[in-house]
């Protein structure tokens, strides 16, 4: 009997030990004025989805397919413009944006009166005249096997800027945006008549990284004279004066002018932005940037967006002096009108 105690006290020492041992491992850990684990958890909570409510008004778009007018929900339409106009890889911010100019866009023809440049009983077109507009059926087949996750992040972005637009003086602006600039956007005249306060020359300096930033064509010499109208020789002409953007305002050849806009019109340039040469029996015309250059560019829109910035900065800095507002004062005043 006396045999059999040490080794009921050694048993009973290590069941106690092994009682121990949790309380062991874990009070170094112990914050001892909260009783409560010293090291932080964090927990992180998932970012909630936004949803796309349901639109407050249809859009009368005349499909040039089928030649049809069709009422689209407003923001079922501004899915199908930021599908076709940007790029679905772009960053989330830069398609905010996108978003935003877009419904902006739609609001200010809604408000407008039937204009000939859209069918009777349409307000816009879904072609370059007005905004590219493509439904999910016809981005299906555009998109292929990429077609969810690419609709799911467009309708994600639009749905994040519902029932926003971007105004100046209390009225829907002239959101017009482009691809690539040539480092500057540009003024509104310089491009088209009216002076527009929100439509600035400002300088776009991430778009040199563009793939769309540089351009050649080379066009025979003939077909040159054909589409401006000239006879050159030896020389092919002076550019007389550059934009604010940049841009070639006037332009010499063959002993008539022309603006920047009619030679990239009549030649079917990228940009404005050219620089030329004879070589041989051709005109050899370099260019920088692709559009118009008013307005947004989008390229530029992504690289800030890459670079961290929102989508109210990016609206902010390519429409100077505007104002993300509600759409809904606007879109009440169309539904009364019809």
């Amino acid at each position: 009997m006396n045999q059999m105690k040490p080794v009921l006290f050694a048993l009973g020492s290590l069941f106690i030990i092994i009682l121990l041992i949790p309380t062991l491992l874990v009070t170094p850990f112990m914050d001892e004025s909260k009783g409560k684990l010293g090291k932080e958890v964090t927990v992180t909570k998932k970012e909630e989805v936004p949803t796309l409510a349901e639109s407050p008004v249809a859009v009368p778009v005349y499909r040039s397919q089928s030649k049809q007018i069709e009422n689209i929900p407003l923001e079922e339409y501004v899915i199908g413009v930021v599908a076709s106009e940007m790029p679905a890889e772009f960053e989330t911010e830069a398609l905010k944006a996108q978003a935003l100019a877009a419904r902006t866009y739609i609001t200010k023809q809604l408000m407008n009166e039937q204009t000939l440049s859209a069918p009777e009983g349409s307000v816009v077109t879904d072609t370059q005249m007005h905004q590219v507009f493509k439904n999910k059926e016809e981005l299906q087949k555009v998109w292929g096997d990429d077609y969810t996750w690419k609709l799911e992040k467009i309708t994600e972005a639009v749905a994040a800027t519902q029932g926003q637009i971007l105004t100046y003086d209390n009225k829907p602006i002239d959101a017009s945006f482009f691809s690539t600039s040539n480092g500057y956007t540009e003024n509104s005249e310089a491009y088209w008549k009216e002076s527009i306060p929100y439509l600035r020359s400002v300088e776009s300096k991430w778009d040199e990284e563009s793939p769309k930033f540089y351009d050649q064509k080379v066009i025979p010499i003939a077909e040159f004279e054909s589409k401006l109208g000239v006879d050159i020789d030896k020389s092919i002409g002076e550019i007389k004066e550059l934009t604010p953007g940049k841009r070639v305002a006037k332009v010499e050849v063959g002993g008539k002018e022309f603006t920047g806009r009619e030679i990239r019109e009549k030649l079917e340039l990228k940009s404005s932005d050219f620089t030329w040469e004879i070589k041989g029996d051709s005109v050899v015309i370099e260019t920088k940037g692709f559009g118009h250059g008013v307005g947004m560019s989008q390229y530029g829109a992504n690289f800030m967006a890459e670079s961290g910035k929102s989508y109210k900065d990016i609206v902010s800095y390519y429409y100077k002096g505007t104002k993300v507002a509600e759409a809904e004062p606007f879109l009440t005043k169309y539904t009364a009108q019809k």
